[in-house]
């Protein structure tokens, strides 16, 4: 049976690259469902469809073909048989994700998707519902968080890299606290810190610490000798 290392937590706390670190030090395949979400949004704009209809999501949603492929530590989506990359990473995407996250039948397909990718052997898994609703189940379940002076920096600093970026860190910020909002009060699998959860606060930990922790947390036999 495969083994589930489930994190949790708001945008901006360091899911990725903690998740990206751990994954490649024990050679587990890093799993983003973030970008799930992200890719519906996507889709849903690319075909005009109003993110703000719950039904007209749902409907469209069950058309939208993934391919999910084990490349390089990580598993890749492909739309169309193409990566959508850069694409759904945009601040448009931001502002309309939310929504699309908070349909019903989007998270039952999304959460059908990441559970069948235990097929292709151990993950981590980052989101905001893994510890609550897609993994609840495995002993080794993390929740980072960060103050939304750290996360907005982290993003920001992101976006810039990934020549995306046009808006203000304040802009980020205030961005990151309404989805914080539309994802901690959904109906459906909200964002919440799990009973039973190793919490991880990132705000004045480097990269490295984080990954530490997290590797120090591991059940027995999970890690490396």
């Amino acid at each position: 049976m495969s083994n589930v290392i489930a994190m949790d937590g708001p945008s901006g706390a360091g899911k990725s690259s903690v998740s990206r670190i751990v994954g490649s030090k024990l050679g587990y395949l890093h799993v983003d469902s973030g970008a799930l979400y992200r890719i519906m949004t996507w889709r849903c704009l690319e075909e005009g469809v109003d993110t703000a209809d719950s039904s007209a999501v749902a409907a469209f949603a069950e058309k939208v073909e993934i391919e999910c492929v084990p490349e390089g530590g990580r598993i890749m989506y492909l739309v169309g048989g193409e990566e959508p990359g850069d694409r759904i990473r945009t601040p448009e995407i931001n502002a309309h994700a939310s929504e699309v996250a908070t349909v019903k039948e989007v998270r039952e397909r999304i959460t059908s998707i990441l559970r069948g990718l235990v097929r292709f052997g151990d993950l981590v898994v980052e989101g905001r519902d893994i510890t609550t609703a897609v993994f609840p189940d495995s002993p080794a379940r993390f929740y980072l968080t960060a103050s939304a002076e750290a996360r907005a920096r982290r993003r920001r600093k992101e976006e810039v890299e990934k020549g995306i970026a046009n808006q203000s860190e304040e802009a980020v910020k205030a961005s990151l606290l309404a989805r914080d909002a539309i994802d901690s009060t959904r109906k459906y699998a909200p964002l919440r810190k799990a009973d039973g959860v190793v919490e991880i606060d990132s705000s004045d930990l480097t990269l490295d610490q984080v990954v530490e922790t997290v590797m120090g947390a591991l059940p027995d036999g999970w890690r490396k000798a």
